[in-house]
């Protein structure tokens, strides 16, 4: 019997899905339920690379690089869902519907990022994320993304 994983660290995580510095936008995900759920986990630092342009002196993490991270969270979860670790995976959005942006996320923060499946598959999933920071919610949208097998 397979080893039941509920949480990959970054060494993990690099095994799974092919996102390396500067654009690993997650540090770990925990709480995996495969086929159903999991949370990754951003510390966000201010020695990130789009904060130089976004903006400086008042630096934001841009909202499409909080949707990047709830996207890898999801990929992982997939995943180990699949069976995917050390297999060369990409992960290709498909659509983001229904996003919103309530609060600002800084250098400092950390990110906790809620991921649900909405609709499983085998190559075509979609889900429901929220962004949080504390107990204030950052960002929530629903998206969906096609899981590639580069030997398919």
């Amino acid at each position: 019997m397979a080893e039941l994983i509920t949480e990959a660290d970054v060494d993990l995580i690099q095994r799974i899905i092919p996102h390396r510095y500067p654009f690993l936008l997650i540090d770990k995900v925990e709480d995996i339920v495969a086929g159903k759920s999991a949370v990754g986990i951003k510390n966000v630092t201010y020695n990130e690379p789009h904060f130089q342009g976004h903006f400086p002196g008042a630096p934001i993490m841009p909202g499409v690089t909080i949707i990047e991270a709830m996207a890898q969270t999801a990929a992982v979860m997939v995943g180990v869902t699949l069976d995917l670790i050390d297999k060369p995976l990409l992960v290709y959005f498909m659509s983001v519907d229904n996003c919103k942006f309530r609060r600002k996320v800084v250098p400092a923060d950390v990110l906790k990022l809620n991921v649900t499946v909405t609709r499983g598959g085998s190559k075509i999933w979609k889900f429901h994320g929220e962004a949080m920071v504390g107990d204030e919610l950052a960002t929530s949208a629903d998206f969906a993304a096609m899981i590639h097998l580069l030997e398919d």
